[in-house]
C-alpha cells in the first residue's frame, strides 16, 4: 500500500515513518505540511491511504476531504479525542491519539488492508449533506466519549442501545455512557444479525440473551447477561420469531 503522510510537525511525520517500517507492505510516497501542499501531492501520487492530521495551518483535515472529488482511505492521527466521531462520520477507517503506539498502528494498518480488497478510492460526502453511514460488525471496535471520560469499545461487548432523552444510552461492562445519535442512525450501522431492534426505545445484541419468555399480547420478554430485561413490541416480537426460528 502507498502512504502519504500529512501533518504540519515534521517531528510527527518522523515518528510515523519510524513506525511504518515495522510495515514492510507500506510504501510512503510522499510527505505533506498542509492541506494545500497534500491536495498537490494527493493528485499527483494517488496513494491508496492517507496518514492526516486534522490541526494544520490554514485548512483542516476535514476540510480538506470535504474539497476533494475522491479521497484514499483516511486514518486520522491527532493529538484531541474530541473529534473521533465527526473522524468516522466522514468513513475514516480509523482515529489514532498521539503518541502512537505500534500495536494500534497494526490495528489501523489491518483494516486498510481489508478495505483494499474493494476499490481504494471513495467519494467523500459533501459537507452540507449526512454522510452515509459505514457498516460496521461485531468485532469492530468504537469510539464513545462522554465528557471527560473516553473508551474504545468493541461492538460486540456492548448489550443494549437504549434512548435517553434527546441521546443515547450505551450498555457494557458497569459503563453506562450517553452518545448524541438515534436509535435510527445506529441501527443502519449495526449487523442486523447480532444487533436487534426490540422496541422504539432499544436495540439488544442477541448474543447477550440470557432468557426469553412469553409476555403480553403475544409479545416478548428478554433477560439480559449481567443486565435488563427488555420488553419486544408486538410487531417485534413477530419479526423476531420469523427471524430466529427454525
Amino acid at each position: 500500500m502507498n502512504a502519504l503522510l500529512v501533518d504540519d510537525s515534521r517531528l510527527a511525520r518522523t515518528e510515523l515513518r519510524h513506525l511504518l517500517q515495522a510495515f514492510p507492505d507500506i510504501t510512503i510516497v510522499g510527505e505533506a505540511r498542509h492541506a494545500a501542499e497534500a491536495r498537490t501531492q494527493l493528485a499527483q501520487l494517488q496513494p491508496d491511504l492517507l496518514f492526516l492530521d486534522i490541526h494544520m495551518p490554514g485548512e483542516t483535515g476535514f476540510e480538506l476531504l470535504a474539497s476533494l472529488d475522491a479521497a484514499p482511505q483516511v486514518i486520522f492521527t491527532t493529538a484531541y479525542d474530541e473529534y473521533a466521531l465527526r473522524a468516522f462520520e466522514v468513513n475514516a477507517l480509523d482515529y489514532l491519539l498521539k503518541p502512537i503506539s505500534e500495536a494500534r498502528l497494526a490495528t489501523a494498518l489491518e483494516k486498510a488492508r481489508t478495505q483494499l480488497l474493494t476499490p481504494a478510492i471513495t467519494t467523500p460526502a459533501a459537507p452540507t449533506e449526512e454522510p452515509a453511514p459505514t457498516p460496521l460488525s461485531a468485532q469492530d471496535q468504537v469510539f464513545v466519549k462522554d465528557g471527560e471520560r473516553c473508551w474504545f469499545v468493541r461492538l460486540s461487548d456492548i448489550k443494549l442501545f437504549e434512548i435517553n432523552g434527546s441521546y443515547t444510552q450505551i450498555y457494557f461492562e458497569q459503563h453506562r455512557p450517553l452518545i448524541p445519535r438515534t436509535l435510527q442512525h445506529l441501527e443502519a450501522r449495526l449487523d442486523p444479525k447480532v444487533f436487534f431492534r426490540a422496541n422504539r426505545q432499544q436495540i439488544i445484541n442477541l448474543k447477550w440473551i440470557d432468557s426469553i419468555e412469553p409476555w403480553f399480547s403475544n409479545t416478548l420478554k428478554i433477560k439480559l447477561r449481567e443486565g435488563p430485561e427488555v420488553e419486544v413490541s408486538r410487531k417485534q416480537s413477530v419479526l423476531f420469531r420469523e427471524l430466529l426460528s427454525l
